[in-house]
């Protein structure tokens, strides 16, 4: 069991655009397997719960954008009064990327501690199953947590996908038949074109990178002390919160009133975890995932999923159409089109609303409608 689970819960998700934006990105949209489960976010924070002691003081620690928090509130309604209590949110004031997120969260624990804590890194936008599976795994890399080392989980590449950061894998360090492989990492590897994906895929060991880590909090303090002194020293300024420094929305304790949070972030650079420290660090092992992994990273594969789930619903009047789907607020007509994702939103929290129309295979393109929009400072649409 870990003593805290950090759900890393921020980023925008445009790649689901305009279902998921500023307002209600990726992880708080509804889960796409269906049966009332809730939301991305909501699996994680069962995954959270399931891994942590919560015989003793187990914590679930998030930590998201301050423009989320509402989300975050509502998400955790369904949850029972011991479940909130083990649960807090730390707002961020700016995106500053997961090397940010995760240093002001071990320094959180630690000083609410003070000892030795095993912890486990979540995302909070993925598909995970079944939860057994991920529990034996989580294991596996609890034990190389505790003993100083950094744990990341690897994924077994389902194709020369070229969307995901690779795990270049060496010789293995723990097998044995009641629990996963778990092997030596040598290398990070950034995105890779179709090429060189195919290459990977070829070699056989090269994993696709999960986002997901276990370390011990001491250990990872120490690893930031070491790599990223930057990233760290920000937080470290920071005075130590007390009671006044939460407040309480339906149940979820809340930390709104860290003083200096603002400049500790301002401060800080903006790096991804993986860039800041797992490539850094010579102790790292890698638990190769015995559980099914979904990035879900276009509207071809939520279209998919939702389909299969069967309990997808959209007003949709049509007449000589066929094989279009549509995720819409309000109702659609078509008439004589095939083959196409309709995305509607007519609502959003502050700006106008937005349509998608794209050919079924060509949805990996919405980031570059994105980047338009960006580009004619319309963020008002995202």
């Amino acid at each position: 069991m870990f003593n805290d689970c950090i759900i890393m819960a921020g980023g925008s998700g445009t790649r689901l655009w305009p279902a998921s934006n500023t307002w209600t990105p990726k992880q708080f949209l509804p889960l796409p397997s269906g049966g009332g489960q809730g939301s991305f976010f909501n699996a994680a924070v069962e995954r959270a719960m399931a891994v942590i002691d919560r015989k003793g003081d187990g914590r679930v620690i998030i930590i998201a954008g301050q423009f989320h928090a509402a989300n975050i509130v509502k998400a955790c309604e369904k949850y029972s009064d011991d479940e909130k209590r083990r649960m807090v949110l730390i707002p961020e004031p700016e995106a500053k990327n997961t090397a940010a997120a995760i240093a002001c969260a071990i320094n959180f624990i630690d000083w609410i501690s003070g000892v030795e804590r095993k912890v486990l890194v979540l995302t909070s936008d993925h598909l995970i199953s079944p939860l057994d599976r991920f529990l034996v795994d989580a294991a596996a890399a609890e034990a190389f947590a505790q003993a100083d080392r950094l744990a990341i989980f690897g994924i077994v590449p389902r194709g020369p996908g070229t969307g995901y950061g690779y795990i270049e894998a060496g010789q293995v360090v723990s097998r044995t038949a009641e629990e996963p492989h778990v092997y030596k990492v040598l290398s990070f590897r950034e995105k890779p074109t179709r090429e060189k994906a195919e290459e990977f895929l070829l070699e056989g060991n090269f994993f696709w990178n999960s986002g997901m880590f276990a370390f011990s909090s001491k250990f990872m303090l120490s690893e930031f002390h070491r790599h990223a002194e930057d990233i760290i020293r920000p937080f470290e300024k920071l005075r130590a919160p007390d009671e006044r420094s939460f407040k309480t929305e339906r149940g979820l304790r809340i930390l709104w009133e860290w003083l200096d949070m603002g400049e500790a972030y301002r401060e800080v650079p903006s790096i991804s975890f993986d860039y800041a420290i797992a490539e850094k660090c010579s102790d790292t092992v890698m638990v190769r995932a015995g559980f099914d992994w979904l990035d879900v990273g276009s509207w071809d594969e939520y279209a998919a999923l939702l389909d299969s789930s069967g309990e997808h619903k959209a007003e949709v009047y049509q007449t000589g159409s066929k094989n279009c789907f549509v995720d819409s607020d309000i109702p659609v007509a078509l008439i004589g089109v095939d083959d196409l994702i309709i995305a509607v939103r007519s609502r959003t929290n502050s700006g106008p609303g937005s349509v998608l129309i794209s050919k079924k295979g060509k949805t990996q393109h919405v980031r570059e409608i994105v980047e338009q929009i960006k580009a004619q400072h319309r963020t008002e649409l995202l």
